[in-house]
């Protein structure tokens, strides 16, 4: 099921959301430090019986931070309520999890008018000892260092949460029941900790330090299932319920598919109304349809001339007054079906059509980097112990000094320009050669035209 994208504007804030379906329409909110991507399989399936619309919260994904220095519980709820209002939701039935659930717990009890029915996912009720587990020790800030030292940290951060709990406690109390080291479940949650940089931590912050919302029993709200499955730690924190409202109820389903289909199962008794969603018309994802590809491609801005990044790069690295957009494989757009393609019109095909979309005249290219391909653009598949990030790192770090990027001797120095190891450009760089997965196809493409 095609999964498409959009942005909407809220009082100068960008929000990013996904959307797919048909059917009563279902808002998700995701947990920290994730984004949307988190519930991309889940929309695929739940997308055959509801129309699933589900926003990055702010500063998470591709979403702006809030305005605030230290945002709240009540500060994400009301982004919440305030995205379902300018997208179009008339009553709104949702799904959360972890910290996604407590912010919309936050908004149901204060607004309970405007809910029609929540599910949420590993709701916590915590201990008051345990609430140190989960205060500014569980919050590291997040900074680029300039080694690549936060991207070790990012990659076995995330690896050990699934090993102890605290992440940050490795002791044999802590143990998880169900660990794991698969480097491609692990790879989308660190990308979704880079994007976010150092505001991942005014989610969960908001989230860990928010009350116990779930209102008291006789509390005149809509119904609610409050669930979990058997390995989440949050699981146990169900017991501790004290009576709940009526049409509430509590569920333990055996992993995270039978809890998916539960919670899918317990909405459709309780649709919201349809609605026609909103989004911005200055920037989003165009649907392009050529012979090799079919998919969305990301683009922002306006002018007669489309300006192309170059290969592992993406348009967040172009000037913000330009027409742009991310090639596919690259930045935000979708693949290649298969493996990218070396020839050189099936790449112009989707620029002509994007174009021709953008009612741009022209097109202009960054130019291709001196070297060879292979070495310009090495294997960077997500790998067990988080190399494939540092080495990435070292490469773009490499690239201001020296020409070709991988070659350092003294007869490759290159003249480097003023900032050109500043740090917060560096990790921009990363994210997007990270996303890449046509670079070397499109150097070789292009390389092909000369």
């Amino acid at each position: 099921m095609r999964i498409t994208r959009h942005y909407l504007t809220l009082a100068g804030r960008r929000v990013h959301y996904r959307m797919c379906g048909s059917g009563p329409p279902v808002l998700l909110v995701h947990q920290s430090p994730r984004s949307s991507d988190e519930y991309t399989a889940m929309m695929a399936q739940w997308g055959e019986r509801f129309t699933c619309i589900a926003p990055d919260s702010p500063g998470f994904g591709q979403s702006d931070p809030l305005p605030i220095a230290s945002p709240t519980t009540e500060d994400f709820a009301d982004a919440i309520l305030d995205f379902a209002d300018a997208v179009g939701f008339r009553a709104i039935a949702a799904y959360g999890f972890h910290s996604g659930g407590i912010f919309l717990m936050n908004a149901l009890r204060r607004h309970p008018e405007r809910f029609v029915a929540l599910a949420v996912g590993g709701y916590p009720c915590f201990h008051p000892h345990e609430l140190d587990d989960v205060g500014e020790a569980y919050l590291r800030p997040f900074h680029p260092q300039p080694y690549g030292e936060h991207l070790l940290w990012a990659w076995n951060r995330m690896l050990e949460q699934s090993w102890y709990f605290p992440w940050y406690k490795p002791e044999q109390a802590r143990r998880m029941s169900a660990p794991h080291a698969d480097p491609m479940v692990l790879h989308p949650q660190v990308m979704d900790l880079l994007a976010s940089g150092d505001a991942y931590r005014h989610g969960y912050r908001a989230a860990l330090s928010a009350d116990y919302d779930v209102p008291p029993a006789g509390a005149d709200v809509p119904p609610a299932l409050l669930s979990s499955y058997s390995s989440d730690p949050m699981t146990a924190h169900m017991a501790r319920f004290p009576a709940l409202p009526a049409g509430w109820s509590t569920a333990e389903q055996p992993d995270p598919a039978a809890h998916s289909s539960g919670n899918a199962d317990w909405l459709a008794h309780h649709p919201a109304p349809a609605f026609m969603p909103v989004q911005d018309i200055d920037r989003g994802f165009l649907p392009v349809r050529t012979d090799a590809f079919d998919g969305l491609i990301h683009w922002r801005g306006s002018g007669d001339v489309l300006h192309i990044h170059g290969p592992g790069r993406s348009l967040d690295l172009l000037p913000e007054s330009v027409l742009a957009i991310d090639l596919p494989g690259h930045g935000l757009s979708d693949r290649w079906p298969g493996e990218p393609p070396l020839d050189w019109a099936a790449w112009a095909a989707v620029i002509d059509s994007a174009a021709k979309q953008l009612g741009a005249s022209d097109t202009r290219s960054e130019p291709l980097l001196p070297g060879e391909p292979e070495l310009l653009f090495p294997d960077l598949t997500p790998d067990r112990y988080g190399n494939h990030l540092v080495n990435a790192w070292a490469l773009l770090r490499a690239g201001h000094a020296f020409s070709p990027r991988y070659a350092i001797t003294r007869d490759t120095m290159a003249p480097m320009a003023e900032g050109a190891m500043d740090l917060t450009t560096l990790a921009r760089e990363h994210l997007a050669l990270m996303r890449s997965s046509a670079a070397l196809a499109l150097h070789r493409a292009r390389l092909s035209t000369r």
